[in-house]
């Protein structure tokens, strides 16, 4: 009995961590199989820790506003531990007028589903930041936007669920799905087999091989992400920052150190011996970049850099919800790299959706069957 429970998590990250924290307050059983050898190693500790609801898709939007209205703000006390939330806003930089539009198209979109986000010129720019170079002619601002800290936030939900009951496992990687008188039912790993009355894939971009043993195929690719740390500098501001070509983004700890995340163009210059890591030529050639934008960080000293895998979807946003030619079945995955600041709202809806069938926030455009063809 000791490999049963109620519900079956695949995946030690962020998600899955939040997600088997809201099932166990819920009184629900839970196991959490995790691959590799600690929890949060993809990308839950890879990532920027933007909680931001600008820049989003209009179909992944309404869970990013639940969560930083219902979750976000009082996570730190619920969790007892410090998330270092900061609700401080967001800009999301331009200097062309191609940014521009591309800008203009997603506050657009954002204001159309009741966001607080509209675009200012170069000048108002300056006045929420004046460290940003004079080129940034235009931006869109997000007030209720900002950030928090992936590492201490998925160490929350991860302590306080084991205190509740949830029974974590690592270095426990899953080979196979297996079905039972037409449901899934169990899990297979190497050494063990795990049964559950739901089973929840929240693996990142492994669950599309996990997914595929009982013939559910989500169309993602593997994006590498890369990050930096600075050392600590004398504040500077508190917003979070992106810009309209995602070349990069980041925002300044409450330690003072630069929490940056970006693209350099040679991807394909990393190793990856099953840790990705950054190199000579990318890292480099992000800071050259940040620059661009912030000329005053030109001495900083990098302290840290670190590269992982975001799992992207087909169509640039996550596949949640249960699947319904696989019945007992829950997807979590293909985040493209904007799952950290919805983690809250994904775990409590995803719970909500196991345990009653409903969700407070509508997911139907993220479910899984979009992408069947349309006949």
């Amino acid at each position: 009995m000791k490999n049963n429970a109620e519900v079956v998590i695949i995946g030690g990250g962020v998600i899955g961590c939040a997600t088997a924290y809201y099932l166990a307050k819920n009184g629900t059983s839970v196991i959490v199989l995790e691959g590799s050898d600690h929890i949060g190693n993809g990308g839950s500790s890879r990532n920027g820790g933007g909680v931001r609801q600008s820049g989003r898709d209009p179909r992944e939007l309404p869970l990013a506003m639940y969560g930083i209205k219902n979750l976000w703000p009082t996570l730190s006390e619920e969790l007892e531990v410090d998330c270092e939330y900061h609700q401080d806003g967001n800009l999301r930089l331009g200097k062309t007028e191609k940014h521009r539009q591309i800008l203009q198209g997603l506050a657009d979109k954002a204001s159309a589903c009741g966001l607080d986000v509209r675009m200012i010129d170069g000048a108002e720019v300056r006045r929420i930041n004046p460290y940003l170079t004079e080129e940034v002619t235009v931006a869109s601002w997000c007030p209720t936007d900002g950030h928090a800290n992936p590492l201490t936030t998925t160490l929350g939900f991860y302590k306080m669920a084991r205190r509740m009951g949830v029974r974590f496992i690592t270095e426990e990687p899953v080979k196979e799905l297996r079905m039972i008188k037409g449901k899934v039912r169990q899990v297979i790993t190497p050494n063990n087999i795990y049964e559950g009355e739901q089973i929840l894939v929240a693996a990142g971009y492994h669950s599309r091989d996990i997914l595929g043993t009982v013939g559910i195929d989500v169309p993602m690719t593997q994006s590498l992400l890369e990050a930096l740390v600075t050392e600590a500098e004398p504040h500077m501001f508190d917003q979070m920052l992106g810009t309209a070509d995602a070349d990069f983004y980041g925002h300044q700890s409450k330690h003072g150190s630069f929490v940056f995340g970006g693209s350099s163009g040679f991807e394909g210059c990393n190793k990856d011996n099953g840790t990705p890591i950054t190199n000579s030529i990318t890292a480099p050639a992000i800071c050259r970049g940040i620059m661009k934008y912030f000329p005053d960080l030109a001495d900083a000293k990098i302290v840290r850099t670190w590269a992982g895998w975001s799992d992207k979807s087909a169509d640039g946003v996550p596949v949640l919800g249960k699947v319904e030619e696989v019945p007992g079945l829950v997807v979590a995955c293909a985040f493209t790299g904007h799952g950290f600041g919805i983690s809250p709202a994904v775990g409590d809806q995803l719970c909500k959706l196991m345990l009653t069938g409903k969700t407070d926030v509508d997911i139907a455009p993220l479910h899984y069957n979009r992408f069947k063809a349309k006949i």
